[in-house]
């Protein structure tokens, strides 16, 4: 029998750095996460694996019936063909010095028991003895799962401007949701940045998220979330439609590559300590919802829950805070995203754009507002999206020419919606911004702000495009956009996945000398500038309602501070690791907020 093997996995990042990262590692028993925002990213890069290994490429084109979905289909149904074939390559290659199924072996965790049972292998001496082990070990591994995710909140209509309004079942989420179900896949698929009561209606029609009488569920379903009552309230909704949940991905807010979210002050600590708390309380008030739905609909009950994995990612930097997140706070795994962009053999980048990753410092590594989403977005300052951008940048020729449309939400100036990184909707903003008496600083600063959007659709495919040589004839360059988060600073190496694995574990360190706070007093820095970020956005009349909800955010920090200072000294107490450096950082953190919250008494002294 196969079993897990690696206790960690890489989150999906953006729409290209992990486009092909299950092609790359998942014969190693890696898992990974690919993005199915973009189908004509997709529909090319299947074009590419279908050249590679001589299969005919039959395209599906933008004028095709429920493309979307069929293009998406299509690629996953590739992947799981080559994984499965690379897999049965390493599974059966010689146990050698330098072969891949001794690769395999040595970049397991070396607590593992399939490790343990390798180490034991070599040690043998009899070849009979050897040989049998040898085939156990084999019998007992397993490739990398092919995740895929879905960003809950695209979701607009997968339609031209000007065309007729397409069938709800053809919106950007449902379609590539049907992508993925209709696919040979037997993995998970992650639902990111929150609840789509839409989206998580139509899961219940594919059969392959049900469980079988045996309680064998093909499609699973993971939900990224940032605190226990997200996690409660969609694992409730999902368990009344029969659905269950087989894994709760908490992931930093902020401590993040891409989209960055501050939810309301919560730390990730605090969120973990609740999971573990009460991950029994979640489990068994879904399972009574998920028994009773499966009563009503005439399916067969279970005497025990379905397994469920409690993981956790967002600026993990190091072994140590692999070994607190896995011993300490008891998740079952970690994703660790940002520092595999630095490595080749696990992610797709155009030697450029890693380059200037890894010369990335934090001075270079910003929250932006390049988001036509209009949700602060990790960026660097020197990619070849952000150099592109403050060229064009102009009163002649704003915005993009929008070709992909998967941001396409508003509707300010036209009927139908377009996205606010447009070429259309910029020269419209700024008419009517040059029509307003606006003084010149003024002006300039709502100028720059609507010329800061960047096509994401277009420029996060970059990377994938260049290094692929995915650009066709008559389509003009696409400058990478790349969104790590601000770990990236402390990473400025090009490895191998072996090395980046063995840090990790703790075998070995790729760190580039930088001081790093921990990271979960990294993260504490970030959301109280974000906090500080609310405030200035709330002056200078801040109405009731908005008081209230920074009085709540203040109230969580200062929660999560307390949490933080009896989490310092419990670990110094049981464990010989030096947490003066942490302790340190948190007083300096709370006395950063107090410092501002003494700045504006009008709107925290009274209440407190």
């Amino acid at each position: 029998m196969s079993e897990p093997t690696h206790s960690f996995h890489i989150p999906v990042m953006g729409t290209a750095f992990t486009i092909d990262t299950p092609i790359k590692v998942a014969k190693y028993g890696i898992s990974s996460v690919i993005s199915l925002v973009d189908d004509a990213l997709i529909e090319k890069v299947r074009r590419f694996y279908c050249a590679m290994i001589g299969e005919e490429y039959v395209p599906i084109g933008k004028e095709e019936q429920d493309f979307r979905a069929r293009r998406i289909t299509a690629y996953l149904d590739l992947v799981d063909r080559l994984v499965r074939d690379q897999f049965e390559r390493v599974k059966n290659s010689a146990f050698e010095v330098g072969s891949d199924i001794c690769k395999y072996f040595e970049m397991l965790p070396d607590n593992s028991a399939l490790k343990e049972a390798y180490r034991a292998m070599q040690e043998m001496t009899s070849p009979t003895e050897k040989s049998e082990a040898q085939e156990e070990l084999r019998r007992r591994m397993c490739p990398g799962s092919i995740e895929v995710n879905i960003m809950t909140k695209l979701d607009g209509n997968n339609v031209d401007l000007g065309g007729d309004p397409p069938p709800p079942e053809s919106s950007l989420a449902l379609a590539a949701l049907r992508g993925y179900a209709n696919s040979a896949l037997t993995s998970a698929i992650e639902f990111s940045a929150g609840f789509n009561a839409r989206l998580y209606s139509y899961v219940e029609r594919f059969k392959d998220f049900h469980a079988d009488e045996y309680g064998r569920i093909k499609k699973k379903i993971i939900l990224k979330v940032n605190d226990f009552r997200s996690a409660l309230t969609q694992g409730k909704f999902l368990a009344k439609k029969s659905l269950w949940v087989s894994e709760y991905r908490v992931e930093s807010g902020l401590n993040c590559g891409g989209h960055a979210f501050g939810n309301g002050g919560s730390l990730m600590g605090p969120v973990l300590e609740e999971f573990k708390r009460e991950k029994d309380r979640l489990v068994s008030e879904l399972f009574e919802l998920y028994n009773a739905a499966r009563r009503q609909k005439g399916k067969t009950t279970f005497d025990q829950p379905h397994p469920v994995k409690i993981t956790a990612q967002g600026g993990i930097g190091t072994a140590l805070e692999q070994e607190l997140l896995i011993h300490y706070y008891q998740v079952d795994a970690t994703g660790w995203g940002t520092p595999f962009l630095l490595v080749p053999e696990a992610t797709t980048t155009d030697p450029e754009t890693r380059e200037q990753l890894r010369r990335a410092t934090a001075k270079d590594l910003y929250l932006s507002e390049v988001s036509p989403m209009g949700v602060p977005f990790n960026n660097l300052r020197t990619s070849p999206s952000e150099l592109a951008k403050r060229e064009m940048a102009g009163p002649h020729k704003p915005g993009y020419v929008c070709r992909k449309g998967y941001l396409r939400t508003n509707t300010e100036f036209t009927e139908h919606p377009i996205c606010v990184a447009s070429r259309l909707f910029q020269q419209k903003k700024l008419e009517q911004l040059a029509s307003q008496d606006l003084a010149p600083e003024v002006l300039q600063a709502e100028v720059a702000r609507v010329q800061s959007k960047t096509c994401l659709c277009n420029d996060l495919a970059g990377a994938a495009i260049l290094a692929h040589e995915l650009q066709e004839g008559d389509e003009p360059p696409t400058p990478p956009a790349v969104c790590p988060g601000p770990n990236l600073a402390y990473f400025s190496k090009i490895v191998s996945l072996d090395e980046m694995v063995d840090h990790i574990y703790g075998r070995g360190n790729i760190l580039n000398g930088t001081p790093r706070p921990h990271m979960l007093m990294a993260e504490l820095r970030m959301v109280i500038d974000c906090f500080q970020e609310e405030i200035q956005k709330s002056l200078p009349n801040p109405g009731g309602v908005r008081i209230k909800q920074l009085r709540e955010f203040e109230r969580t920090l200062e929660d999560g501070i307390r949490y933080y200072h009896s989490f310092i000294r419990e670990m110094a107490r049981s464990n010989s690791q030096d947490y003066s450096q942490m302790a340190a950082d948190l007083e300096a953190s709370e006395a950063a907020l107090h410092k501002l919250i003494g700045q504006y008494p009008e709107l925290f002294e009274s209440g407190n």
